[in-house]
């Protein structure tokens, strides 16, 4: 029997390497550590028949208009690595460079687009739910957003909102085979059933159902599953009288692809909040966060959106049943500051509407003579839009709504990462 255990689910995604065009699957290349509710799923394009005149009151007819994908990746304890892949994909740009044994990730905003059909780098992603219930691959997947979350004595956190075209394709298929009415065995056309043992095999034949009048099935009990290809399944007869055939529905995982293979998990520490700096106010010079003011034991959360308002079309010469188009409407950034309130910068920064810069720098151990696991978030320019002081554990607080703007020479956010991962998104 499958199990069905949440924790025995994986994920993996191309993270290295993006797709050479739209709706073409990429290979794998690490495995990612994501929530036990993170599923990306289908979301079909349907509607019935209720507006036609079809003789009767109700509608009797489900059109397949195809379908889109979406989900959401958690990262409870965000790694450098996965807050990499996550901006490296949403924001579009990584130029990678050598430090020391490692390497030194820039991430930017994209300018424009990467082709015609897309906006932004898309990447391939494959799903296994459960140890053996099915695996699903979806190509061109999309970072419509991210949120990287940084709270006072806690992990960093990272949630990354996926959208996908709906191409997509999994490893169990339904096969008829017809066979007498009292069958005890079923050959399939060509397939053997993957698993290395008798009982693995068994796992993967899910269903057998037979045909019976009026559009309804009887269930068939599987006993054994040959290694063969094709491969005989034993059933226990369903007790007709042998004088006339069957449809047997036999819903089952074949030999597999070489996709449906997962690759490793990479493995880096998880990042503190304690690892981590922000300092208000100074300035980008190009190469490094000048200036400002630490804001440190007074910072009660600090949190980052970027928004790329992803939309999915439905495109001629596409295939019908997925999008063949996936396109940026416009992308914005905010952050979310709060902290005690023990001075007005804030305030006077939004009375005066003045900008300035952000530096979030978060680092953790090394892994060569001078260079550590780091996260570093530069915003050359913002503005205050909000500033509400409140009473927060019996201190006063003020959330600061932050604007991410563009400026004019180095642009809205300059992300860097620090790590032994070769490249993101290339």
């Amino acid at each position: 029997m499958n199990n069905a255990r949440a924790s025995l689910n994986l994920l993996a995604v191309s993270a290295s390497t993006a797709e050479a065009a739209i709706n073409t699957p990429q290979t794998l290349d690490q495995s990612l550590l994501v929530g036990t509710g993170d599923y990306i799923n289908l979301e079909p394009r349907r509607e019935s028949n209720a507006d036609e005149a079809n003789g009767r009151e109700e509608a009797d007819l489900i059109y397949d208009n195809g379908a889109t994908a979406s989900g959401t990746l958690n990262f409870e304890k965000l790694q450098p690595n996965q807050a990499a892949f996550l901006l490296a994909y949403g924001l579009g740009t990584c130029a990678t460079t050598a430090a020391g044994a490692g390497y030194l990730h820039t991430i930017t905003p994209i300018d424009g687009d990467v082709d015609a059909a897309r906006s932004n780098p898309g990447f391939t992603l494959a799903q296994r739910i459960g140890r053996t219930i099915v695996k699903r691959r979806f190509a061109s997947c999309f970072i419509d957003q991210v949120t990287l979350s940084f709270a006072a004595d806690d992990w960093v956190k990272g949630t990354g909102q996926i959208k996908a075209t709906g191409l997509h394709e999994d490893t169990v298929i339904e096969e008829t085979v017809t066979a007498l009415n009292n069958a005890t065995t079923l050959t399939l056309a060509a397939n053997g059933v993957q698993g290395a043992t008798g009982a693995e095999r068994l796992d993967n034949v899910q269903v057998v159902r037979a045909a019976e009048s009026g559009g309804q099935y009887r269930f068939a009990t599987v006993t054994d599953v040959s290694a063969d290809t094709p491969a005989v399944i034993t059933i226990e007869s369903l007790g007709g009288d042998g004088t006339g055939s069957i449809d047997y529905k036999i819903l089952y995982v074949p030999t597999e692809p070489a996709w449906a293979t997962f690759p490793a998990r990479i493995t880096e520490s998880p990042m503190r909040v304690s690892q981590m700096c922000l300092h208000l106010g100074g300035g980008w010079d190009g190469s490094a966060f000048v200036g400002g003011t630490q804001v440190a034991a007074a910072m009660q959360s600090l949190e980052y959106t970027l928004a790329n308002s992803m939309a999915l079309r439905f495109t001629p010469c596409a295939g019908g049943d997925y999008a063949g188009m996936a396109v940026r409407d416009g992308r914005s950034q905010t952050i979310k500051l709060t902290r005690e309130m023990r001075d007005m910068l804030l305030q006077r920064y939004m009375a005066a509407n003045e900008y300035f810069g952000v530096h979030v720098l978060c680092e953790g151990a090394e892994f060569d003579t001078g260079h550590k696991y780091t996260l570093e978030l530069v915003f050359p320019r913002c503005g205050v839009l909000a500033d509400p002081v409140s009473t927060s554990n019996k201190r006063i607080a003020e959330a600061g709504d932050l604007q991410v703007l563009e400026d004019e020479t180095h642009g809205s956010v300059i992300a860097r990462v620090k790590n032994m991962v070769s490249g993101y998104a290339q």
